[in-house]
């Protein structure tokens, strides 16, 4: 009962922390900014998390759905004339439905093959989108993105209320996956992670779970990508490039891949990480390479998985000297009486 209340009373204590946070900075817009990009980030990494963390598929093609639901907005509010919400939705089902139809290719494919083929899916998006200059406005991008259209009163003009509003589409995606992942769906993807062959015998349909998964991850990145495109308002091909992949495979390695927190602790650490060596951005892979290789190589599961270890490695410990101490406490009333 303690545990859940320690864990309840943690989220609780997170959750005001943020609705807090534009309070103490409101004079900062530059500080509201990223923190928000750092949340759309996060809403990306939760959709990576579910298809690579829990059903065992690393997609490499995940910034190209970013770049379709980014682009989806762009073209559909600069282009088209609609309003934000309408196109926002349609660049989810847009996403959704390119993410359908890679997919059912893709998911043919098998671990190392897969990420192979999504990483040249991935790379064609790109290409696609710099070379398309009558749609994307090829390498110049589109400019000129409008915010979110008000809701009555609310309006999103300022940078305090594109910081609640992308606040809590990441509450609904952090909502979304909790859902998922402790739902039967959720135990499906891991066992598909574990052993696809023993699934298979159990009567569970491997490709359609996959592809479901598949879909749901997109769907994810084409919403932050919607969102991602309405703060800077101004976007380009390099969002769907192979050093966005990059970032959001760091982001959710060394976060913890697999678990619920890990991304948002592997987003929040490089992204305010990257501020304090903005001098160094053109060798931040210097820096963040080795990190990253260490994580790998001596924490698979990132920054989360290695708390986790240390939890079980501490408890062990206490159950070992306590059951050593109760046998201590045994033995020595034994001879006690024997005296």
């Amino acid at each position: 009962m303690s545990k859940v209340l320690n864990k309840r009373n943690g989220i609780i204590a997170v959750l005001i922390l943020s609705l807090l946070f534009p309070l103490a900075f409101s004079d900062n817009k530059y500080v509201l900014y990223i923190m928000t990009l750092a949340f759309i980030y996060i809403i990306a990494i939760y959709g990576m998390n579910i298809l690579a963390g829990y059903t065992g598929q690393l997609s490499l093609a995940h910034a190209g759905f970013f770049a379709i639901g980014a682009y989806s907005v762009g073209v559909l509010t600069t282009k088209a004339g609609l309003n934000f919400w309408l196109a926002l939705l349609l660049a989810v089902l847009i996403t959704m439905g390119i993410g359908f139809a890679l997919g059912i290719i893709a998911l043919r494919t098998k671990e190392h093959f897969f990420a192979i083929y999504t990483l040249i899916a991935g790379y064609l998006i790109y290409l696609l989108i710099y070379k398309w200059e009558g749609l994307t406005g090829g390498v110049r991008g589109l400019i000129g993105i409008p915010i979110p259209n008000a809701i009555g009163p609310i309006e999103f003009s300022s940078s305090i209320a594109m910081y609640y509003l992308v606040l809590f589409f990441l509450l609904l995606s952090i909502f979304v996956t909790v859902r998922i992942v402790h739902s039967l769906t959720g135990r499906t993807y891991n066992a598909i992670r574990n052993s696809e062959e023993l699934a298979q015998t159990l009567g569970i349909n491997t490709k359609l779970n996959k592809l479901v998964s598949f879909v749901i991850s997109v769907s994810f990145a084409g919403l932050a990508g919607g969102l991602y495109a309405s703060l800077v308002r101004f976007i380009g091909p390099e969002i769907a490039g192979t050093t966005m992949v990059f970032t959001f495979l760091m982001y959710l390695i060394v976060g913890g891949i697999g678990t619920l927190t890990g991304p948002i602790i592997g987003t929040m650490l490089f992204v305010w990480l990257e501020q304090y060596l903005q001098s160094f951005q053109e060798h931040r892979m210097l820096i963040f390479g080795p990190i990253l290789t260490l994580i790998v190589i001596f924490y698979p599961r990132g920054i989360v998985g290695a708390i986790q270890s240390l939890r079980g490695y501490f408890r062990t410990r206490k159950k070992e000297s306590s059951k050593s101490y109760t046998t201590n406490s045994e033995s020595t009333d034994m001879k006690s009486r024997e005296v």
